[in-house]
């Protein structure tokens, strides 16, 4: 079941979907990022996270257009240490390399360093391995 967030033009920004067999929450997060739809959409991801115990969270920002440089450090600040008291431990962020999504990913990890397991991945297959392995781990 997914949930699908819509800005103001009526477009899809973000779905969320929580994904039962692999038990992960994923996020797929499409075109121009504004900072009140950052603030909405990672909220909104909250939700799923808790109700279903999950600790992992696929983010996959390669169909973002342009940087999102002004929500950095709302998530950062505000954002992850909610997400991580409530049991968030590993985020696998997907980019497209050469895109600006790339640099806010990119400070977005560096001021998360040591908070929780975040790695940057440039394809999907990549970090859903890296997720699989994880939870290989923890049990």
């Amino acid at each position: 079941m997914s949930t699908d967030l819509i800005n103001g033009f009526g477009k899809v920004y973000l779905r969320i979907t929580y994904d039962p067999a692999n038990h992960w929450v994923h996020n797929d997060w499409i075109g121009y990022q504004t900072y009140v739809g950052i603030v909405a959409g990672a909220d909104a991801c909250l939700g799923p996270l808790a109700e279903n115990a999950c600790a992992y969270l696929l983010n996959d920002n390669r169909q973002v257009i342009g940087p999102w440089d002004h929500a950095v450090e709302w998530i950062v600040t505000n954002w992850a240490p909610r997400a991580i008291a409530g049991g968030l431990t590993h985020f696998a962020n997907v980019v497209s390399p050469e895109s600006l999504a790339a640099g806010s990913a990119r400070s977005m990890a560096l001021g998360l360093d040591g908070q929780l397991q975040m790695h940057m991945f440039d394809n999907l297959a990549e970090a859903q391995q890296w997720l699989r392995e994880a939870q290989g781990h923890a049990q």
